[in-house]
């Protein structure tokens, strides 16, 4: 993470920070809130899962619950039928009985009866143990839910104070002293680009919305975030990637430096927290932040890590 630059001017306490040093705490703030907002898309993604498998638990276990109910009915009507007389005993069989060679060719039958008595008891227990399974498994799922809603939450928290800091140091400049801070590392958007295929249709989407706003978990139309821009772009050819900077990096194959083709992702930051879209040159299309929106920037305007090919 890069460290916190404060305003600590040499010369006299009463000086105003400079316009450089202003850009440095904005820039950080900016991407400590970029941080935690990729850290929340990681988190959504991680909820849905969750709330995916925690349903199928809920299912299985009613399902448990019925199977659990018919064994039990049985298990009743067992002992019932027991309780009045019609599962007497062996012995006693033997003194009612006025064929004892009758009874003798039943014998087998009654054996086979107790089998299944006992089996049902079995089951019984089977079913009981697995019920309980279930339900523990779902208790635990509910709690992993639960906290990572917490965790959405805080990630939120720190979005929203990170970016109102930001917003305040701006408004401290002069409208032209603002401009100028933000439209640093800018550049002029391309009129051609030497892609083919899928990643052309991406390229070509991302380029359309240079311009728009940085809006956090944003997704499009009016407003992207980092990985809400790659997203789409990649989605409008036909390739569905995750809204996670870091889990798009898990997607597609990785390609080094020298092999970058227009259309591949480009990672930043360690651990990756941004995004952007290599569109040859040594120039990326990016949602870079909240200040700059979408925008033309250098490859390296940030701490390179890697990137992938989509598709």
């Amino acid at each position: 993470m890069i460290a916190a630059v404060g305003f600590m001017p040499s010369s006299p306490a009463q000086a105003e920070p400079s316009i450089d040093d202003v850009q440095k705490r904005v820039d950080h703030l900016f991407h400590e809130a970029e941080q935690a907002q990729e850290r929340y898309n990681d988190a959504k993604i991680e909820l849905r899962d969750l709330q995916g498998d925690l349903a199928s638990l809920r299912s299985d276990q009613a399902r448990q619950d019925h199977a659990f109910e018919d064994v039990r009915d049985q298990v009743q009507d067992s002992i019932v039928r027991q309780y009045e007389g019609q599962s007497l005993s062996n012995v006693g069989q033997v003194v009612v009985s006025d064929d004892p060679t009758s009874f003798l060719a039943q014998l087998s039958t009654m054996s086979a009866y107790n089998d299944l008595q006992s089996q049902l008891y079995d089951t019984y227990a089977t079913e009981s143990d697995a019920l309980q399974i279930r339900k523990h498994a779902t208790a635990k799922r509910a709690a992993d839910v639960a906290k990572t809603e917490k965790k959405l939450a805080a990630e939120k928290a720190v979005v929203d104070d990170r970016l109102a800091e930001a917003k305040t140091l701006l408004n401290g400049l002069k409208d032209k002293e603002r401009e100028e801070m933000l439209s640093r590392g800018s550049v002029r958007v391309p009129s051609d680009v030497p892609a083919s295929g899928r990643a052309a249709a991406a390229v070509k989407y991302a380029l359309a919305q240079v311009g728009k706003a940085y809006v956090f978990g944003a997704a499009g139309p009016g407003a992207f975030d980092c990985s809400g821009l790659t997203m789409r772009a990649w989605g409008a050819a036909g390739v569905g990637l995750p809204h996670s900077s870091s889990a798009q990096y898990n997607t597609g194959t990785r390609v080094a430096e020298g092999d970058l083709q227009p259309g591949d992702l480009v990672f930043y930051y360690s651990p990756i927290s941004h995004v952007g879209m290599y569109i040859g040159n040594g120039m990326i299309v990016n949602a870079e932040n909240p200040g700059a929106g979408v925008r033309v920037t250098s490859l390296h305007a940030m701490p390179y890590v890697g990137a992938v090919r989509p598709g």
